[in-house]
Protein backbone atom coordinates (compact mmCIF):
# COMPACT_ATOMS: atom_id res chain seq x y z
CA UNK A 1 0.00 0.00 0.00
CA UNK A 2 1.21 3.51 -0.82
CA UNK A 3 2.05 5.67 2.18
CA UNK A 4 -1.05 7.75 2.88
CA UNK A 5 -4.37 7.88 1.04
CA UNK A 6 -4.66 11.23 -0.69
CA UNK A 7 -6.68 10.33 -3.78
CA UNK A 8 -9.82 8.21 -3.94
CA UNK A 9 -11.25 6.40 -6.95
CA UNK A 10 -14.95 5.55 -6.94
CA UNK A 11 -16.21 2.74 -9.17
CA UNK A 12 -19.88 3.49 -9.73
CA UNK A 13 -21.69 6.73 -10.52
CA UNK A 14 -24.98 5.99 -8.79
CA UNK A 15 -26.36 7.73 -5.72
CA UNK A 16 -24.12 5.92 -3.21
CA UNK A 17 -20.94 6.31 -5.24
CA UNK A 18 -21.66 10.01 -5.68
CA UNK A 19 -22.39 10.42 -1.97
CA UNK A 20 -19.10 8.75 -1.03
CA UNK A 21 -17.30 11.04 -3.45
CA UNK A 22 -18.71 14.02 -1.52
CA UNK A 23 -17.32 12.47 1.68
CA UNK A 24 -13.88 12.11 0.12
CA UNK A 25 -13.96 15.69 -1.16
CA UNK A 26 -15.00 17.06 2.26
CA UNK A 27 -12.11 15.12 3.79
CA UNK A 28 -9.75 16.94 1.43
CA UNK A 29 -9.05 14.00 -0.88
CA UNK A 30 -8.86 14.15 -4.63
CA UNK A 31 -11.72 12.12 -6.07
CA UNK A 32 -12.41 10.57 -9.46
CA UNK A 33 -15.71 8.75 -10.16
CA UNK A 34 -15.95 6.10 -12.86
CA UNK A 35 -19.47 5.90 -14.30
CA UNK A 36 -20.75 3.63 -17.05
CA UNK A 37 -23.21 6.25 -18.31
CA UNK A 38 -21.66 9.01 -20.42
CA UNK A 39 -24.44 11.51 -19.55
CA UNK A 40 -23.63 11.01 -15.84
CA UNK A 41 -19.95 11.71 -16.51
CA UNK A 42 -20.79 14.87 -18.44
CA UNK A 43 -23.26 16.00 -15.78
CA UNK A 44 -20.76 15.65 -12.95
CA UNK A 45 -17.94 17.35 -14.85
CA UNK A 46 -19.97 20.18 -16.39
CA UNK A 47 -22.94 20.84 -14.08
CA UNK A 48 -21.35 19.50 -10.85
CA UNK A 49 -24.47 17.49 -10.13
CA UNK A 50 -25.62 13.92 -10.71
CA UNK A 51 -29.14 14.66 -11.86
CA UNK A 52 -29.83 11.06 -12.87
CA UNK A 53 -29.15 9.48 -9.47
CA UNK A 54 -28.75 12.23 -6.86
CA UNK A 55 -30.60 15.30 -8.12
CA UNK A 56 -30.51 18.52 -6.16
CA UNK A 57 -27.16 17.87 -4.46
CA UNK A 58 -24.42 20.29 -5.52
CA UNK A 59 -21.08 18.54 -5.95
CA UNK A 60 -17.66 19.96 -5.17
CA UNK A 61 -16.15 21.04 -8.52
CA UNK A 62 -13.01 19.13 -7.49
CA UNK A 63 -14.92 15.88 -7.96
CA UNK A 64 -14.29 14.63 -11.48
CA UNK A 65 -15.84 11.78 -13.46
CA UNK A 66 -14.63 9.50 -16.23
CA UNK A 67 -15.92 6.63 -18.33
CA UNK A 68 -12.40 5.16 -18.64
CA UNK A 69 -11.80 2.69 -15.81
CA UNK A 70 -8.05 2.76 -16.39
CA UNK A 71 -7.93 6.38 -15.19
CA UNK A 72 -8.46 5.11 -11.63
CA UNK A 73 -5.00 3.52 -11.70
CA UNK A 74 -3.46 6.58 -10.04
CA UNK A 75 -5.83 6.50 -7.05
CA UNK A 76 -4.37 5.59 -3.66
CA UNK A 77 -7.52 3.60 -2.79
CA UNK A 78 -10.60 2.57 -4.78
CA UNK A 79 -14.16 2.36 -3.48
CA UNK A 80 -16.06 -0.43 -5.25
CA UNK A 81 -19.62 0.92 -5.38
CA UNK A 82 -20.90 -0.89 -8.47
CA UNK A 83 -23.92 -3.21 -7.99
CA UNK A 84 -22.92 -6.59 -6.57
CA UNK A 85 -23.94 -8.54 -9.67
CA UNK A 86 -21.56 -6.44 -11.79
CA UNK A 87 -18.61 -6.62 -9.39
CA UNK A 88 -16.89 -9.50 -11.22
CA UNK A 89 -16.75 -8.11 -14.78
CA UNK A 90 -15.90 -4.59 -13.62
CA UNK A 91 -13.17 -5.73 -11.26
CA UNK A 92 -11.72 -8.01 -13.95
CA UNK A 93 -11.40 -4.96 -16.17
CA UNK A 94 -9.96 -2.85 -13.34
CA UNK A 95 -7.32 -5.50 -12.60
CA UNK A 96 -5.64 -4.73 -15.92
CA UNK A 97 -4.59 -1.26 -14.78
CA UNK A 98 -4.74 -0.94 -10.99
CA UNK A 99 -1.49 -1.66 -9.07
CA UNK A 100 -1.78 -4.54 -6.64
CA UNK A 101 -0.85 -2.46 -3.59
CA UNK A 102 -3.96 -0.25 -3.80
CA UNK A 103 -6.72 -1.10 -1.28
CA UNK A 104 -10.18 -1.92 -2.60
CA UNK A 105 -13.09 -0.90 -0.36
CA UNK A 106 -16.28 -2.89 -1.00
CA UNK A 107 -19.28 -0.57 -0.72
CA UNK A 108 -21.80 -2.82 -2.50
CA UNK A 109 -24.23 -4.90 -0.43
CA UNK A 110 -24.96 -8.19 -2.10
CA UNK A 111 -23.97 -11.78 -2.85
CA UNK A 112 -23.00 -13.02 -6.31
CA UNK A 113 -25.93 -15.07 -7.60
CA UNK A 114 -23.99 -17.40 -9.88
CA UNK A 115 -21.47 -18.54 -7.25
CA UNK A 116 -22.89 -17.59 -3.83
CA UNK A 117 -19.67 -15.64 -3.19
CA UNK A 118 -19.44 -12.61 -0.96
CA UNK A 119 -17.88 -9.62 -2.72
CA UNK A 120 -14.50 -10.11 -0.98
CA UNK A 121 -14.33 -13.60 -2.47
CA UNK A 122 -15.15 -12.22 -5.91
CA UNK A 123 -12.35 -9.64 -5.64
CA UNK A 124 -10.01 -12.34 -4.37
CA UNK A 125 -10.50 -14.15 -7.67
CA UNK A 126 -10.44 -11.14 -9.96
CA UNK A 127 -7.96 -8.76 -8.32
CA UNK A 128 -5.55 -11.16 -6.65
CA UNK A 129 -3.23 -9.41 -4.23
CA UNK A 130 -5.02 -6.08 -3.64
CA UNK A 131 -5.91 -5.51 0.04
CA UNK A 132 -9.66 -5.62 0.58
CA UNK A 133 -11.84 -3.71 3.06
CA UNK A 134 -15.61 -3.39 3.50
CA UNK A 135 -17.54 -0.20 4.21
CA UNK A 136 -21.11 -0.85 5.33
CA UNK A 137 -23.68 0.58 7.69
CA UNK A 138 -26.98 2.45 8.11
CA UNK A 139 -26.70 5.11 5.41
CA UNK A 140 -29.04 6.73 2.94
CA UNK A 141 -27.02 8.27 0.12
CA UNK A 142 -28.78 11.63 0.10
CA UNK A 143 -28.26 12.21 3.81
CA UNK A 144 -24.56 11.37 3.51
CA UNK A 145 -24.21 13.65 0.49
CA UNK A 146 -25.91 16.48 2.39
CA UNK A 147 -23.46 16.09 5.25
CA UNK A 148 -25.91 14.79 7.82
CA UNK A 149 -24.35 12.69 10.63
CA UNK A 150 -23.79 9.00 9.83
CA UNK A 151 -21.72 6.12 11.20
CA UNK A 152 -20.46 3.01 9.41
CA UNK A 153 -18.35 -0.08 9.88
CA UNK A 154 -15.04 -0.20 8.03
CA UNK A 155 -13.83 -3.80 8.15
CA UNK A 156 -10.32 -4.77 7.15
CA UNK A 157 -8.08 -7.59 8.35
CA UNK A 158 -5.12 -5.19 8.50
CA UNK A 159 -5.47 -2.59 11.23
CA UNK A 160 -2.79 -0.48 9.50
CA UNK A 161 -4.74 -0.31 6.23
CA UNK A 162 -8.01 0.09 8.11
CA UNK A 163 -6.65 3.06 10.06
CA UNK A 164 -5.27 4.67 6.89
CA UNK A 165 -8.67 4.38 5.18
CA UNK A 166 -10.49 5.75 8.22
CA UNK A 167 -8.15 8.73 8.38
CA UNK A 168 -8.69 9.30 4.66
CA UNK A 169 -12.49 9.47 4.67
CA UNK A 170 -13.49 9.92 8.30
CA UNK A 171 -15.31 13.14 9.22
CA UNK A 172 -17.24 14.39 12.26
CA UNK A 173 -20.38 13.74 10.19
CA UNK A 174 -19.17 10.45 8.68
CA UNK A 175 -17.74 8.24 11.40
CA UNK A 176 -16.17 4.90 10.39
CA UNK A 177 -15.62 2.31 13.15
CA UNK A 178 -12.91 -0.27 12.44
CA UNK A 179 -13.48 -4.02 12.61
CA UNK A 180 -11.44 -6.96 11.36
CA UNK A 181 -14.58 -9.03 10.65
CA UNK A 182 -14.74 -8.72 6.87
CA UNK A 183 -17.29 -11.53 6.56
CA UNK A 184 -19.67 -10.10 9.15
CA UNK A 185 -19.63 -6.63 7.60
CA UNK A 186 -20.65 -8.14 4.26
CA UNK A 187 -23.33 -10.51 5.54
CA UNK A 188 -25.29 -7.93 7.51
CA UNK A 189 -25.57 -5.49 4.61
CA UNK A 190 -26.52 -8.20 2.13
CA UNK A 191 -29.14 -10.15 4.06
CA UNK A 192 -30.93 -7.16 5.58
CA UNK A 193 -31.96 -6.10 2.05
CA UNK A 194 -34.17 -9.19 1.79
CA UNK A 195 -35.76 -8.42 5.15
CA UNK A 196 -36.39 -4.84 4.05
CA UNK A 197 -38.50 -6.24 1.21
CA UNK A 198 -40.44 -8.24 3.81
CA UNK A 199 -41.02 -5.11 5.90
CA UNK A 200 -42.16 -3.27 2.78
CA UNK A 201 -44.67 -6.02 2.07
CA UNK A 202 -45.97 -5.64 5.63
CA UNK A 203 -46.34 -1.88 5.10
CA UNK A 204 -47.97 -2.28 1.70
CA UNK A 205 -50.49 -4.74 3.13
CA UNK A 206 -51.29 -2.42 6.03
CA UNK A 207 -50.42 -4.92 8.75
CA UNK A 208 -49.15 -2.20 11.09
CA UNK A 209 -46.08 -1.31 13.10
CA UNK A 210 -46.34 -4.31 15.46
CA UNK A 211 -45.95 -6.64 12.50
CA UNK A 212 -43.02 -4.66 11.08
CA UNK A 213 -41.22 -4.77 14.43
CA UNK A 214 -41.80 -8.52 14.63
CA UNK A 215 -40.42 -9.06 11.12
CA UNK A 216 -37.33 -6.97 11.91
CA UNK A 217 -36.63 -8.79 15.16
CA UNK A 218 -37.22 -12.30 13.89
CA UNK A 219 -35.39 -11.32 10.71
CA UNK A 220 -32.39 -10.39 12.83
CA UNK A 221 -32.41 -13.96 14.14
CA UNK A 222 -32.20 -15.16 10.52
CA UNK A 223 -29.25 -12.82 9.82
CA UNK A 224 -27.55 -14.33 12.86
CA UNK A 225 -28.10 -17.91 11.70
CA UNK A 226 -26.85 -17.17 8.21
CA UNK A 227 -23.94 -15.01 9.35
CA UNK A 228 -22.63 -17.41 11.96
CA UNK A 229 -22.78 -20.24 9.42
CA UNK A 230 -20.66 -18.13 7.05
CA UNK A 231 -18.07 -17.36 9.75
CA UNK A 232 -19.23 -13.90 10.88
CA UNK A 233 -18.96 -12.76 14.48
CA UNK A 234 -22.08 -12.12 16.54
CA UNK A 235 -20.91 -8.69 17.73
CA UNK A 236 -20.41 -7.53 14.15
CA UNK A 237 -23.91 -8.61 13.18
CA UNK A 238 -25.25 -6.67 16.18
CA UNK A 239 -23.32 -3.56 15.14
CA UNK A 240 -23.68 -0.84 12.53
CA UNK A 241 -23.27 -3.10 9.49
CA UNK A 242 -25.86 -5.58 10.77
CA UNK A 243 -28.54 -4.46 13.21
CA UNK A 244 -27.95 -0.77 12.50
CA UNK A 245 -28.42 -1.21 8.77
CA UNK A 246 -31.44 -3.45 9.32
CA UNK A 247 -33.17 -0.81 11.46
CA UNK A 248 -32.66 1.93 8.89
CA UNK A 249 -33.51 -0.07 5.79
CA UNK A 250 -36.66 -1.57 7.30
CA UNK A 251 -37.98 1.76 8.59
CA UNK A 252 -38.25 4.01 5.54
CA UNK A 253 -39.31 3.79 1.93
CA UNK A 254 -36.19 5.82 1.12
CA UNK A 255 -34.80 2.28 1.05
CA UNK A 256 -35.04 0.86 -2.47
CA UNK A 257 -35.67 -2.58 -1.00
CA UNK A 258 -38.44 -1.53 1.38
CA UNK A 259 -40.12 0.52 -1.33
CA UNK A 260 -40.01 -2.52 -3.64
CA UNK A 261 -41.66 -4.62 -0.93
CA UNK A 262 -44.31 -1.98 -0.33
CA UNK A 263 -45.25 -2.03 -4.00
CA UNK A 264 -45.44 -5.83 -3.90
CA UNK A 265 -47.64 -5.63 -0.81
CA UNK A 266 -49.91 -3.23 -2.66
CA UNK A 267 -50.35 -5.78 -5.44
CA UNK A 268 -47.80 -4.88 -8.11
CA UNK A 269 -45.49 -7.45 -9.69
CA UNK A 270 -41.72 -7.34 -9.22
CA UNK A 271 -41.14 -6.96 -12.96
CA UNK A 272 -43.48 -3.99 -13.13
CA UNK A 273 -41.78 -2.22 -10.23
CA UNK A 274 -38.22 -2.86 -11.43
CA UNK A 275 -39.06 -1.75 -14.98
CA UNK A 276 -39.67 1.79 -13.70
CA UNK A 277 -36.39 2.06 -11.77
CA UNK A 278 -32.91 3.20 -12.67
CA UNK A 279 -31.41 1.97 -9.38
CA UNK A 280 -30.94 -1.60 -8.16
CA UNK A 281 -32.79 -3.23 -5.26
CA UNK A 282 -30.12 -5.77 -4.32
CA UNK A 283 -32.48 -7.68 -2.01
CA UNK A 284 -34.40 -8.96 -5.01
CA UNK A 285 -31.24 -10.75 -6.16
CA UNK A 286 -29.95 -11.70 -2.72
CA UNK A 287 -33.18 -13.50 -1.79
CA UNK A 288 -32.55 -16.27 -4.31
CA UNK A 289 -28.92 -16.89 -3.44
CA UNK A 290 -29.44 -16.67 0.34
CA UNK A 291 -32.19 -19.30 0.13
CA UNK A 292 -29.96 -21.53 -1.98
CA UNK A 293 -27.06 -21.25 0.47
CA UNK A 294 -29.41 -21.82 3.42
CA UNK A 295 -30.78 -25.01 1.89
CA UNK A 296 -27.26 -26.34 1.35
CA UNK A 297 -26.33 -25.52 4.96
CA UNK A 298 -29.59 -26.76 6.50
CA UNK A 299 -30.55 -23.31 7.85
CA UNK A 300 -34.13 -22.37 8.70
CA UNK A 301 -34.83 -18.86 7.32
CA UNK A 302 -38.63 -18.69 7.05
CA UNK A 303 -39.01 -14.94 6.44
CA UNK A 304 -36.32 -14.85 3.77
CA UNK A 305 -37.80 -17.94 2.14
CA UNK A 306 -41.23 -16.29 2.13
CA UNK A 307 -39.80 -13.28 0.29
CA UNK A 308 -38.14 -15.59 -2.21
CA UNK A 309 -41.39 -17.45 -2.86
CA UNK A 310 -43.25 -14.19 -3.47
CA UNK A 311 -40.55 -12.86 -5.78
CA UNK A 312 -39.70 -15.99 -7.78
CA UNK A 313 -42.41 -18.59 -7.36
CA UNK A 314 -45.48 -16.43 -7.76
CA UNK A 315 -46.67 -17.11 -4.22
CA UNK A 316 -49.66 -15.06 -3.09
CA UNK A 317 -48.77 -12.51 -0.43
CA UNK A 318 -51.77 -13.32 1.78
CA UNK A 319 -51.22 -17.09 1.65
CA UNK A 320 -47.48 -16.75 2.26
CA UNK A 321 -48.02 -14.53 5.30
CA UNK A 322 -50.69 -16.88 6.59
CA UNK A 323 -48.18 -19.71 6.31
CA UNK A 324 -45.66 -17.76 8.39
CA UNK A 325 -48.26 -17.02 11.05
CA UNK A 326 -49.26 -20.68 11.20
CA UNK A 327 -45.75 -21.90 12.02
CA UNK A 328 -45.44 -23.75 15.37
CA UNK A 329 -44.65 -21.67 18.42
CA UNK A 330 -41.01 -21.98 19.52
CA UNK A 331 -38.54 -20.65 22.06
CA UNK A 332 -37.40 -17.11 21.17
CA UNK A 333 -33.72 -18.06 21.12
CA UNK A 334 -34.32 -20.81 18.55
Amino acid sequence: MKSGVNTIGVVGGGAWGTALATVAARAGRGCLIWAHEEPVVADINEAHENTAFLPGVALDPAIRATSDLAELADADAVLMVCPAQFMRPISEQLSRSLPTDRPLVICAKGIERSTGYLMADVLGETMGANPVAVLSGPTFAREVAEGRPSAVTLACESDVIGEALIQAIGLPTFRPYWSDDVIGAQVGGSVKNVLAIACGIVAGRGFGENARAAVMTRGMAEIMRFGLAKGARRETLMGLSGLGDLILTCSSTQSRNMSLGKRLGEGESMDAVLARRTSVAEGAYSAEVVVRIAEQAGLDLPIIRAVYEILYEGAEVEATIAGLLARPFTREED
